[in-house]
């Protein structure tokens, strides 16, 4: 589904944050980025997303070259790929409903098709008694579990989590990774970067380890 062929990247011609990294990831595998901080990790989950360009190299993703899509056509890309960030990139200013339902109106679903599918995930994800709190009124966890409902209602085939559970503590920890053990056995492929190898301990699955912008495992 996903592969990487002597991809490099840099950033105002400095040193490469990615450098010469070749891997695959098969359709419905997880698989583990690891790595420390600043090791590339983060700059690769950009490259799938079509956050960044390659510098060099190919990316494919379901047999399609990304550096040659154009740009009208990356949004189609992006509507099969949910993303779970760190720091949760939920808007304050927005409810719990209104933060999940958002992935589905930016796709022009219908409003009744929205609220369907928005308080279907809730519900799944036992949100839907938070529906009406804004995210600041949550926990870190609570926040954690309504960004994966955001990156979950609109049915992706593909989940990019960039450390996911770093502010988060163990037990919460534990209960991310539940989730994200139900989503992948539904047949969504996952790619988790982490620099916990706790967390890899935990559920364990193939890992490509990542050290200054290299594959070195």
């Amino acid at each position: 589904m996903i592969q990487f062929y002597h991809v490099s990247k840099s950033y105002d011609g400095r040193r490469a944050a990615v450098r010469d990294v070749s891997f695959r990831v098969k359709k419905g595998e997880f698989i583990y980025l690891t790595g420390p901080s600043g090791a590339g990790k983060s700059t690769i989950l950009r490259l799938i997303m079509c956050a960044e360009e390659p510098d060099d190299g190919q990316i494919l993703i379901s047999g399609r070259n990304v550096a040659r899509l154009k740009q009208k056509d990356i949004p189609a890309l992006r509507r099969g790929i949910g993303v779970i960030f760190q720091d949760f990139k939920l808007i304050a200013r927005r409810t719990v409903y209104e933060n999940v339902a958002l992935p589905l109106r930016i796709m022009g679903a219908s409003e009744d098709g929205v609220r369907k599918k928005t308080m279907s995930t809730l519900r799944s994800l036992d949100l839907y008694a938070k529906k009406d709190s804004y995210p600041l009124q949550l926990s870190g966890g609570e926040q954690q579990r309504v960004a994966v409902a955001r990156a979950l209602v609109k049915e992706p085939v593909m989940l990019l989590a960039d450390e996911p559970t770093g502010n988060l503590d163990w037990d919460v920890t534990q209960d991310i990774m539940s989730l994200i053990r139900d989503i992948h056995g539904m047949g969504t492929t996952i790619i988790f970067a982490t620099h916990n190898r706790d967390i890899v301990n935990l559920m364990p699955k193939r890992v490509v380890h990542i050290e200054q912008g290299r594959v070195k495992e």
